[in-house]
């Protein structure tokens, strides 16, 4: 069901926005969207830390369109005085007057939802061949994954888990950012994004044989995968 935000560059706007992330993930169903791309560009900047879920979803949306893009289509969502997302022709970063003056015949360039470019597709189409034997398989698809790593207790140096957990190096397995989520009674987890070669790396097997046992199971109790998108 569509949702509808108002004045969002008002500290009321915040707090509703805030209110309405305390129990949901993402604007609209159970990974990013359109949804989500149509509220971060609605925003003008990073919010206050004081806003506590909003800061980290947008953190969370921030690192997505930067590692792997959001491409989930979404339920549809309002914001008062503010386009859709389909009408914004560029991220927020991106200088839209400058982009247009460099190519205004060339439309397929604009990056709406943060996707790989052309170039960045070819490069990474050239990598993944590189790891094949070269003429015997067709190019394997990627995805982006967001894991939530859970520490055994409040006394677990968190540094060291991410430390553990970046150890491990498997072909085809590329670890992103990651961010520190409160849970309660002083825990915190780990949010970690990794960007996989599909047909080189499984999730489960990643979990089950090598973040939840020894010697990383000293500081990791479970993992659970949060999203999981196709590139």
């Amino acid at each position: 069901m569509a949702v509808t935000f108002y004045d969002l560059g008002s500290a009321a706007g915040l707090k509703k926005l805030d209110e309405y992330l305390l129990t949901h993930s993402y604007i609209s169903g159970y990974q990013a969207s359109k949804d989500d791309i149509t509220v971060y560009t609605a925003l003008s900047g990073a919010p206050s830390s004081s806003y506590v879920n909003v800061s980290r979803w947008h953190n969370h949306i921030d690192a997505l369109l930067r590692i792997s893009g959001v491409s989930g289509e979404g339920c549809g969502v309002t914001v008062e005085g503010f386009a859709p997302a389909e009408a914004v022709a560029t991220p927020p970063a991106q200088d839209s007057k400058a982009a247009a003056a460099e190519d205004d015949d060339d439309d397929d360039d604009v990056d709406l939802f943060g996707e790989e470019t052309e170039e960045e597709k070819k490069a990474a189409e050239e990598r993944a061949a590189a790891v094949k034997a070269p003429g015997k398989k067709k190019e394997s698809g990627k995805s982006s994954v967001l894991l939530d790593v859970k520490p055994w207790d409040d006394e677990t140096d968190m540094k060291k888990l991410e430390e553990a957990v970046r150890s491990v190096e498997m072909e085809g397995l590329l670890w992103g950012a990651a961010k520190l989520v409160p849970v309660g009674y002083g825990i915190k987890k780990l949010q970690i994004m990794m960007t996989i070669v599909d047909d080189l790396v499984s999730v489960d097997t990643l979990i089950e044989e090598h973040l939840t046992v020894e010697p990383i199971s000293e500081y990791v109790q479970s993992c659970d995968i949060v999203a999981f998108n196709k590139i």
